[in-house]
């Protein structure tokens, strides 16, 4: 992460936030697609995921299903997790 990401996160006030859009294929209409964004926003507002929102209703063709939207918490050092079982795949 570059030190102007993590200013922005600081002083900002802006989170991670993932971005799960489920959407109507355009060639399929009875299928449905997913997409996943991950980007810098402010929540609860989401104002750049709004931008990205009303782009793709203009511009792409594919009709959307539902939205979901979830924001990290504030910067927090990494986790690490140790696993003691190893299994085999074959």
């Amino acid at each position: 992460m570059s030190q102007t990401d993590f200013s922005r996160q600081l002083l900002r006030g802006e989170r991670l936030t993932t971005t799960e859009v489920i959407y109507y294929m355009p060639d399929h209409p009875d299928l449905l697609q997913r997409f996943l964004w991950q980007t810098l926003d402010i929540p609860p507002e989401f104002p750049r995921v709004h931008k990205f929102l009303l782009f793709w209703r203009q511009e792409i063709q594919a009709v959307i299903h539902s939205v979901t939207c979830s924001a990290a918490g504030l910067v927090s050092p990494a986790r690490l997790e140790v696993s003691r079982e190893i299994a085999s795949l074959h």
